[in-house]
C-alpha cells in the first residue's frame, strides 16, 4: 500500500509530471534510433542568483554522436558536461561578438533584474 506525502509541494508534482513527459520523449527517440538530450530541471541559488545547476538526461545514441564529434571522457556524464559547457561558451561568445560588432546597441535597465536591449 502506498502512502502519499501531504507535505510534498505542488511544484514537486509538476516537476515529476514534466520529467515523465521528457522521459517518454527519450524513449520515443530511442525507439526511433535518434539521439536525444534534454534539460530535466534547473535550479537557481536564490541567495546567489549567479549560481545554479542543470539536470540533463540523454540516450546512448546522443553519446555515440558526441564520441563521433570528438568528445572524450571517462564517463558519459563527462562528455555531456563538455558538450554543455561548449554550448554555453558559444552563447557567451556570440553575444560578445554581437555587442562588439554593433556598438550602438542600447541597453536600458528596467529594474527587477530585467533589461531592454535595442
Amino acid at each position: 500500500m502506498k502512502f502519499s506525502n501531504p507535505f510534498k509541494s505542488r511544484k514537486s508534482k509538476k516537476k515529476e509530471v514534466h520529467k515523465k513527459k521528457l522521459l517518454s520523449a527519450k524513449q520515443t527517440a530511442t525507439n526511433n534510433n535518434e539521439p536525444w538530450v534534454s534539460v530535466l530541471d534547473m535550479d537557481v541559488d536564490m541567495k546567489d542568483i549567479s549560481n545554479g545547476s542543470f539536470e540533463l538526461d540523454w540516450n546512448d545514441l546522443f553519446i555515440t554522436r558526441l564520441m563521433k564529434s570528438g568528445y572524450q571522457g571517462k564517463t558519459d556524464a563527462d562528455m555531456v558536461d563538455q558538450w554543455f559547457q561548449s554550448i554555453c561558451r558559444n552563447i557567451v561568445m556570440e553575444t560578445y561578438e554581437q555587442e562588439q560588432s554593433d556598438p550602438h546597441i542600447r541597453k536600458v535597465d528596467l529594474g527587477n533584474g530585467r533589461s531592454e536591449i535595442s
